[in-house]
């Protein structure tokens, strides 16, 4: 059960109404670019935004930062999906991984690839670039760190702002997944949850 209520325009504050605006009129206010646009049927934001009230000063650094990581990487949008399931299926954020498999099958991942990252199994993308993005993601949720191997691999492939770029996107929605768990932030009406609870 969703843990905050629904904030809408009407029932905030000033610096509240700041932080909605910079939201709503920045990249992500282009339904087009979206998973469906920002808001749901009763007015408020869908999806993380809801809690980044709570603290507008920190809620509109993390939206500036989610803009710049979404928006502005040199990261084909493949790549930059691969990373951000790769973080949604590792900490199970069932929002976030709804919103980003979808992405993810119209830049091209393969629906047996998101749904292996999906059922914590191994995912076959064929595509080199692909399987290294979540090769590297794993490395990182489970030793913490990345092989010389990988780090090496993926260089080649995408170079080192490349590197430094999908180590970012992986770490804002590893924030991003914490931040819907703790407020067990609710699926749009009719959407099943990717994982049971």
């Amino acid at each position: 059960m969703p843990r905050l209520e629904p904030q809408t325009f009407n029932t905030l504050d000033d610096d509240q109404r700041v932080l909605w605006d910079n939201i709503t009129t920045g990249p992500r206010g282009n339904p087009e670019r979206e998973h469906g646009g920002l808001a749901g049927a009763d007015g408020a934001l869908i999806g993380p935004f809801n809690a980044l009230f709570q603290s507008p000063v920190l809620g509109d650094a993390i939206q500036k930062l989610g803009a710049a990581v979404r928006y502005e990487t040199s990261l084909p949008n493949d790549l930059l999906e691969v990373a951000i399931c790769t973080m949604g299926g590792h900490w199970r954020a069932n929002f976030e991984f709804w919103a980003h498999a979808r992405l993810a099958r119209n830049a091209g991942v393969s629906e047996g690839a998101i749904d292996a990252i999906r059922d914590g199994e191994q995912p076959f993308f064929g595509d080199e670039q692909q399987q290294t993005v979540y090769q590297f993601g794993r490395e990182l949720i489970e030793n913490q760190r990345v092989s010389d191997e990988t780090y090496e691999s993926l260089k080649g492939m995408i170079g080192e702002r490349g590197v430094f770029e999908v180590a970012s996107v992986m770490g804002y929605y590893a924030l991003v997944s914490i931040g819907l768990n703790t407020f067990d932030v609710a699926m749009p009406p009719g959407v099943d949850a990717p994982f049971d609870d």
